[in-house]
C-alpha cells in the first residue's frame, strides 16, 4: 500500500486503518518489553505517508490539517505511541511548508530528503528549562567560528530519537541576544542519544535525550531565529489531541467488545445489555463525539483561513487541545469502570490506554496556559 497512490482522502484514510489493524497486534508486546516501535515507523515510511505533508509545489501531498489529524487518530487507534511519534514529523514539515520559516532552497532540499525517507523533529526541551512554551532560554549553546557553528548542549524529551535523521535543534547563540533553530543531521560528529526515556506512558515514542558536545554544522544550518515561549498559532499541533481522541476511541472499542463477551453466570447473557453498561457506553459517545466535532471543526477551520485569520486562532486551536485531551482522559476512565477489575490486568489494554492518555496533559499548549489564554481573548472581546 503506498499513500502517495491514493487519489483521495478517504482512501487514504481506508488504508491507515488496515495499518492500524497491524500496529495493535504489535502493541502489546512493545509496550511490555518498552521497545521503540521500529517496523510501524519503517512501514510508514515506505507507504509514503511521511511525505504527505510535504509542499505540491516540492512533489508532495500538502495534505490538509482536517486529513493529518484524522490519519493520525486512526495511527493512534492502533498505538499511541507511534502515532506521536511520527506526528511531530510530519507536523512539522507541515508547518515549515506553511509558514515558508526557512530559506526556500534549504527547505526544499530539506524536502527531497525527505521524500527519500528522512525523518526529523525538534529538540527544544531542557530539563533546567522545562517546557520550551514557557520561555526559559535554552541552556544550549551555538557559537559560530569562521563559517562553522559549534553546537554544546542536552535536550530531554527527544521524540523517535531512535530513528531521527535530523533534529532541529534550539540553541542560545553566544555574542548575541537570540535564540535560533539548528538543523543538525544525526551523522555529525559528537551527536550522542542516551537512552534514559523511562515514562510509564508512551514507552515507545523513544523520547531520550540528545547529547550534543562540540557539534559542528554549516553556517547555513542556522535556519530560524525564534523567540523562545512564542505563542504563535500552530495548527500543526492538532496531531497531539488527535493522538489521545485515538487511544479514547481504542479504549471505548475494547470495552464494548468485552461487554459483548462477558456473560458473567448471575445474568442471563452479556452485560451489554445491562442498564448501567449501555449507560458508560452512551458517556463515552458523547464524549468522543463533542471532542471529535471540535477538533475537526477547528481543523476545517485553520484549512479555510485565510494567511492573515490564522494568528488569530490561538485560542481555538489551544482549547481543542485542552477539550479533547480531557475527554480522552475521561473515557478511558469510563472504559476501566465499565470492565471493572480486569482492566488493571497486564493483559488488557486498558491499563495501557490509562497510562498513554495521561501523557496528553504533559504536552503543549498545557492547561493552565490554555486557560488563562481563553480568559484573556474572553476580556479583550468585552473591552
Amino acid at each position: 500500500m503506498n499513500f502517495l497512490e491514493a487519489a483521495t482522502s478517504e482512501e487514504r484514510l481506508s488504508m491507515m486503518k488496515v495499518f492500524a489493524k497491524k500496529f495493535f497486534e504489535r502493541s502489546t508486546k512493545l509496550d511490555e518489553e518498552g521497545n521503540f516501535p521500529f517496523d510501524n515507523i519503517h512501514e510508514l515510511v515506505e507507504s509514503g505517508y511521511t511525505t504527505l505533508t510535504v509542499p505540491k509545489k516540492y512533489g508532495g501531498k500538502e495534505i490538509s490539517l482536517l486529513e493529518f489529524v484524522q490519519l493520525q487518530e486512526q495511527i493512534a487507534i492502533g498505538d499511541g505511541a507511534t502515532a506521536l511519534s511520527i506526528g511531530w514529523h510530519l507536523g512539522i514539515i507541515k508547518n515549515l511548508g506553511e509558514k515558508e520559516l526557512w530559506e526556500e532552497a534549504l527547505f526544499q532540499w530539506f524536502c527531497e530528503k525527505v521524500k527519500k525517507g528522512a525523518l526529523t523533529n525538534g529538540a527544544a526541551s531542557e530539563r533546567a528549562t522545562g517546557s520550551p512554551t514557557r520561555g526559559g532560554k535554552p541552556q544550549t549553546t551555538a557559537e559560530l567560528r569562521e563559517n562553522q557553528w559549534i553546537i554544546n548542549g542536552r535536550k530531554i524529551f527527544t521524540t523517535m530519537a531512535p530513528v531521527l535523521n535530523y533534529f532541529i535543534v534550539s540553541a542560545s547563540i553566544k555574542g548575541r541576544d537570540e535564540v535560533g533553530n539548528f538543523l543538525i543531521p544525526r551523522e555529525a560528529e559528537g551527536v550522542k542519544i542516551e537512552e534514559t526515556w523511562d515514562s510509564i506512558a508512551m514507552r515507545g515514542t523513544g523520547s531520550h535525550d540528545l547529547v550534543l558536545t562540540n557539534v559542528e554544522i554549516d553556517e547555513k544550518y542556522l535556519v530560524e531565529i525564534i523567540q523562545p515561549g512564542n505563542k504563535a498559532a500552530n495548527g500543526w499541533l492538532l496531531h497531539i489531541p488527535a493522538c489521545y481522541l485515538g487511544i479514547a476511541q481504542a479504549a471505548q472499542n475494547y470495552s464494548i467488545q468485552f461487554a459483548r463477551e462477558y456473560a458473567p453466570n448471575s445474568l442471563n447473557g452479556p452485560i451489554i445489555e445491562l442498564p448501567n453498561v449501555k449507560q458508560k457506553i452512551g458517556e463515552m459517545e458523547k464524549e468522543l463525539l463533542v471532542a471529535r466535532s471540535f477538533l475537526y471543526a477547528v481543523a476545517r477551520q485553520w484549512d479555510d483561513a485565510l494567511e492573515y485569520e490564522r494568528p488569530k486562532m490561538k485560542p481555538e486551536l489551544s482549547a481543542a487541545k485542552l477539550v479533547v485531551t480531557n475527554a480522552a482522559i475521561h473515557v478511558v476512565d469510563l472504559a476501566m469502570r465499565l470492565v471493572g477489575a480486569s482492566s488493571l490486568s497486564q493483559k488488557s489494554p486498558l491499563q495501557r490506554y490509562y497510562r498513554d492518555v495521561r501523557a496528553g496533559l504533559h504536552n503543549p499548549p498545557m492547561d493552565d496556559m490554555t486557560i488563562m489564554q481563553l480568559a484573556q481573548a474572553a476580556i479583550e472581546k468585552n473591552n
